[in-house]
Formats: structure tokens, sequence, C-alpha cells
């Protein structure tokens, strides 16, 4: 073994990961498909350096760059290290980084091309054989979506997604899973070719956030929330994700998506599911995504024909964001001018089952909103008679859980108390938690796609989607998608324009205003 293996091993010895069952993570190469691109450069290099930092890579790992560009393995370290010292967001030192860019190495590929995924078979094995790795390989496609089965069906006949009970080879895709339930059907069957479904890792960043991943510890580690929550002291739910960018480098992407694509079909949905599901028997993947379907399941389809009773859409138009002067999405570069894509969408959604009959889900999502938010509101019923005097009862409001995402990641609970003062006079108090404050007790503070890298080495499926909730998904929104798109009167109808910075369509404002922080 020589000293760069050396100080590695040294390295992770002092600072080791906590994992369950204090299990150790087995040596892999991790594969990063379109690794010239800034996705590498700006989030996935930078997540491993922290994970890297923290002792939280395996003692030994490769990592393989592979893009279309000609670069030497010193070409591409330099091209990432460039990247880390404009936008170094981690603690990373210069020493620390050079440790790490030792396990960098590139291979210029062609997608299409079945020789080039031979030559990334021997360049993995000698790696494996040079560093002593273990032959686990986790295959990274940070590509455009059209390259997806393009990619997936060359690994298959070069060997590369083989498995045995001694090594694994994953696979790891970004959203969309298709742009409606045809395109991600054929996806999966192109996936399916050369992997298993245990092989497929379909990422959704929100699911790994903090206040998201503690929806179901607050629901289910704690007997106060559990009995309420349901129809019978439930008023309504919202569920908002907003934020102040316009469609800025995606327009090109974003002409073919729109905000249902783009939000409803896999961030709102799994927020959606989230805080609907019904608990688990175990905490363990299978079961929590057994129960996630079951939500998709029990959706009510809106009505075709009556689609404006429960949607808004929305497009922004030219307006002011903090004091500056913003063109509209049509104004935007490659967005046709006469466009029909909506930028904002409001949904109310029923889920028929037991549990929720009767009680709608607001789902609101929109660019060039007054701010960044992203949030959960539980909003209780009223109590059932106020004893108070007409004047203070008036002023009694329903108690209200708020579990936001974004600006801060924290947990609100609203509730009535006395003022001092008069005995009758009451106003409203707040208990919270917030996630930012919670350093004592131990907790690593990993990003979105730190804890997405982390768990693909495991191999654990907790925060990714399953692909029967991809498709039912997807069977919930494409009529809503095919009657937009496939009636320009429907879409011109449903369309509203509202000014950059303001909080949506008009005629969404009702629904606005129940989800208001």
């Amino acid at each position: 073994m020589n000293q760069e293996h050396r100080n590695n091993d040294r390295r992770h010895q002092q600072s080791h990961c906590k994992l369950p069952g204090d299990a150790e993570l087995a040596s892999c190469s991790i594969v990063i498909f379109g690794a010239s691109g800034d996705l590498t450069a700006r989030k996935l290099i930078p997540a491993l350096v922290n994970l890297f930092s923290h002792g939280c890579l395996p003692s030994r790992f490769n990592i393989v760059g592979c893009g279309r560009s000609a670069m030497s393995n010193e070409d591409f370290r330099r091209h990432l290290a460039d990247f880390d010292s404009q936008d170094r967001h981690t603690a990373t030192t210069g020493q620390e980084w050079e440790n790490f860019a030792g396990n960098i190495f590139y291979q210029q590929l062609t997608y299409d091309d079945p020789a080039s995924y031979l030559q990334l078979a021997e360049l993995l094995n000698r790696l494996d054989s040079e560093r002593g790795t273990a032959p686990n390989r986790m295959f990274y496609l940070s590509v455009p979506p059209t390259l997806y089965p393009v990619i997936a069906t060359q690994l298959g006949p070069a060997g590369l997604s083989e498995k045995s009970s001694h090594h694994w080879s994953r696979i790891v895709v970004e959203k969309p899973f298709g742009n409606d339930l045809a395109s991600a059907e054929s996806l999966d069957r192109t996936l399916h070719a050369s992997f298993d479904e245990d092989q497929i890792f379909r990422i959704d960043h929100y699911l790994a956030k903090e206040t998201v991943q503690n929806i179901l510890m607050l629901r289910f580690a704690n007997a106060i929330f559990e009995p309420l929550w349901n129809r019978n002291y439930v008023d309504y739910v919202g569920i908002v994700s907003c934020e102040k960018l316009g469609v800025e480098h995606r327009a090109g992407f974003y002409e073919q998506a729109g905000v249902l694509r783009d939000m409803f079909q896999n961030h709102m949905m799994q927020l959606l599911a989230l805080t609907a599901m019904e608990p688990p028997s175990r905490f363990k993947a299978d079961q929590v995504q057994d129960e996630k379907v079951k939500v998709f399941r029990s959706l009510k389809p809106l009505q075709r024909g009556r689609l404006a009773e429960n949607l808004v859409l929305g497009q922004y138009g030219p307006g002011t964001i903090d004091g500056r002067e913003v063109v509209g999405y049509r104004q935007e570069p490659k967005v046709a001018p006469d466009s029909l894509t909506p930028t904002f969408a409001a949904m109310k959604v029923g889920i028929d089952n037991w549990r929720w009959r009767g009680v709608p889900f607001y789902l609101v999502s929109g660019k060039r909103m007054p701010a960044k938010e992203t949030r959960i509101i539980i909003q209780f019923k009223e109590v059932p008679h106020s004893m108070f005097n007409h004047e203070t009862a008036d002023n009694l409001l329903a108690n209200r859980l708020l579990l936001e995402i974004h600006p801060e990641e924290k947990i609100t609970l609203n509730f009535q108390a006395k003022t001092p003062g008069r005995k009758d006079s009451l106003h409203q108090a707040a208990m919270s938690f917030n996630y930012d404050r919670r350093r004592e007790g131990g907790g690593t503070n990993f990003d979105a796609y730190e804890m997405v890298l982390l768990d693909c080495i495991i191999g654990d499926h907790m925060l990714f989607w399953r692909q029967d909730g991809v498709e039912l998904s997807w069977g919930f929104l494409t009529p809503i998608l095919a009657e937009c798109e496939n009636c320009p009167e429907t879409a011109s109808s449903l369309l509203q324009i509202y000014p950059a910075g303001t909080p949506g369509p008009e005629a969404a404002h009702t629904w606005l205003n129940l989800v208001a922080d």
C-alpha cells in the first residue's frame, strides 16, 4: 500500500462517521457522468469533499469523472480546484483538498459509444487493482435527462451493472423521471434492462432536508400529534414552495416542463405523501415507500372540463424584485413570446381515504414570488364552542402547526394563552424548535446532496423515489397536463399573468391567504 493509501486510512480512523449499527462503508468507485458540467463542480464535488472532511467516505475510494471533453487527471483536478477556491462552502483546508484530489480521475467518454464504456470498465478495474478498492460502483448521471436512457443502455453490456453478494453496482438519476406517464414508464424499462429496482436511486433533494425528514419523527414518535392528525381535528393542510428567482439559465428546459412537471410531480407530491401517509410498520425504506404509494393511490382525480374549480395557473410578468426591475417570463431568453407555460400553480387536492376524506390540501408553488420559502401548514379546526366573551371569541384563532423548510428549518406550534391582566383576555403564543440551534445534540450538518450521496453509498432508499410512486404521481398529473397542453383555449383561460415580486395570480389569493405564514 502506498503512502497516499496510508494517509487516507489514518485520516478516516481519526474522523469516523457514525453509521447505523456502527457499520463501515465499503470501498467503492463513484463515477460521475457529465463531470465537466457545473453541477459536478458546484454541488457534487463540494458535497463529497465535505463528507471526506468528516470521515464519511470509505477509507478507500475513487472518483472518476466522465465527459466528452478531453482532459487529463491533472486538468480535471485543477478545474475542480478552481471552483472550490471560488465558491468554497466547506471547511476544507488546502491540505484536505490535496488529500481528497488524489482520489480523483478522469475518463473521456462518448455517451453512445460502446467502446467508451469498455474503456471505463478497464480503468475501474485497474484502479481497484492499484488502489485496493472493491469493485463497488456508483454511477451518478449528472447529465440532461435525454441522456439517461443512452447511458443506462450502455452500462449493462459493458458489465458495469453487475452485482453479487460481495459487491454492488448502483445508478443515480435526478428528476425529471420522464415528462409524463408514458415517458416515465419507458425510462423505467430502459433502466431495468440492466439494473434491478434496488440498484436504482431516483433523487429528490427535498427529501434530504432536515425538516422534511423530521415530519415522520414528529408525527410518529410523539403521542400528542398522531391522534389529532386526521379529518376530525385538521381543517386543511397547506404545502407551499415558492422562490424569488425566475427561470434563469433553465428556460430551454422550463419551456418543456413548466411548474407542474418541475415541482409538483416530485417535490410537492413527496411533501404531500410524508404529511398524509399512514404510520409504517417499521422505519425501513420499503415500509415507508409502501405507505407513500397508498397516498398517491388515494388522490382524487381533478375533473376534466372543470379544472378551474381546483387549479389556478399563472405566469410571471414584468415586475420588481428587491427594488430591481425584472422581465416577465415571455421576455426571458429562449422563451416563446406567446408561451402558455405556467410558472405558478395552486392546486386543491383531496385524499379519498378514512383519515383525510373531506380535508382539502392546498399545494402552491411559483417563481418570481416575494420570497423564497418552503413550508407545510397543518391548520387545526376551531374549538367547537367558545365560553369567552364575544370580543375575545372573535380573536380566538385556531391552532396551527407550521413546518418550515426554508429559509429556516424549524417547527412552530401556535396556541392561545392568557394575556396578563384581564381574566378573559387571550393572545396567540408560539412554541418553536429551530434546527440551526440543535447542534448540542451532536448532529452533523449535511446538506441535501451530501445526505443523498451518503445514502447511495450506504444503499439506503429511504430518501429516494420508488418506481410505483413515480408512475402513480405521473398518473395523477398527466390528465391535467394533457387537458392544459392539448387545448390552447383551456390553457389560456386557466393561465393568469402576475407581476414578478407579487404573491401570484389574483384568482389564487383566497387560497394563498389560507397558507400564508
